[in-house]
């Protein structure tokens, strides 16, 4: 029987090229061997402020990459959050079973809400709603990276706290790691991770960044002085974070890529590598700009919400009974 994985991205604006290696890019071999729900959550955004303008733009955008990518949806559910209620309603019930204690014990809330005079009580109760996202739909595995492995500790914890006191019906879901070397560091400051919160635009690329642009930031990525092109991750980050972007993307190893430019420098492997960057981004911005301009990308998330409605339905039935909400149906 096929195992079930669920995974959520946050519809935050840009999409970087360490979001694609270290989590989306998987997701294409991941929907041929498992059952996979990929969902925009919208409601995790709103902990912040958000235009709500640019909130449904971004989910729309975000829901665009993941087919431009090749998700595949008659393999895959793609859906947006809040077009699925049963995610608010679970969401309140694993909250109502979470203790404060623990919820201000999570490392994410301690750093955002540092420093602050009023913090949003949704940024200390989203833990339990990513919980429900999970539990709603009976989920195996989860791909996350280090950032929140703490909060998919906690949704085992809950699951489990759920099935003592109430009724056993959830599965208790593992945590599934990406593949090592998946992570993809600054291109100006290579010993940080790639991030679009980043106040330097020059430090990260996005999905969406036209060739020139691409070419510039890669020409400017911090290397070393050494002037070799050799794979060094302690030592060397700036060349080693090149040459891991140029091997995901070309299949070669590090060894016949430190023997193809030992005779050459920085500039021709830069070049080399912006064209690489630049041939793999090329027919996903395409097809992202042909999706978002049809009613396509709109049928298929109808589609995707309808499906995720009918599963997540069915497990919020089961809590609700459990907890002994509503009236017993016959």
């Amino acid at each position: 029987m096929m195992k079930t994985i669920f995974s959520g991205i946050q519809p935050s604006g840009s999409v970087t090229l360490g979001n694609y290696i270290g989590a989306m890019k998987q997701f294409i071999e991941l929907q041929h061997d498992y059952h996979c729900y990929f969902c925009v959550v919208d409601q995790h955004a709103i902990t912040s402020p958000q235009d709500r303008l640019a909130l449904r733009h971004n989910s729309r955008s975000l829901a665009a990459l993941y087919l431009a990518i090749g998700i595949d949806p008659e393999k895959a559910t793609l859906f947006i959050q809040s077009e699925v209620p049963a995610h608010a309603q679970a969401g309140w019930m694993m909250q109502c079973i979470s203790y404060i204690g623990e919820l201000e014990r999570m490392t994410q809330f301690k750093d955002k809400s540092a420093g602050r005079e009023a913090v949003s009580s949704g940024l200390l109760t989203y833990p339990p709603l990513m919980a429900a996202d999970i539990l709603l739909y009976g989920t195996d595995l989860v791909p996350v990276g280090e950032d929140q492995k703490q909060h998919i500790e906690l949704t085992r914890d809950l699951a489990e706290r759920f099935n003592k006191k109430y009724n056993n019906i959830f599965t208790i879901p593992e945590i599934r790691v990406p593949k090592i070397g998946a992570r993809i560091m600054s291109l100006a400051e290579p010993t940080r991770k790639m991030s679009k919160s980043d106040p330097n635009p020059k430090s990260f690329i996005t999905i969406l960044d036209d060739p020139k642009t691409i070419e510039k930031k890669i020409k400017s990525a911090v290397t070393d002085s050494e002037g070799t092109i050799r794979y060094d991750k302690e030592n060397r980050p700036g060349i080693s974070n090149l040459l891991s972007i140029y091997s995901i993307f070309t299949g070669e190893t590090m060894e016949e890529l430190e023997a193809k430019y030992e005779e050459k420098g920085y500039g021709d492997f830069k070049a080399d590598l912006a064209g690489v960057v630049i041939n793999e981004l090329s027919p996903i911005q395409e097809r992202y700009y042909e999706l978002m301009e049809s009613d396509e990308l709109d049928r298929i998330l109808d589609e995707g919400a309808e499906r995720a409605n009918r599963a997540a339905g069915k497990m919020l039935k089961k809590m609700e009974n459990a907890m002994g909400l509503g009236r017993k149906r016959k």
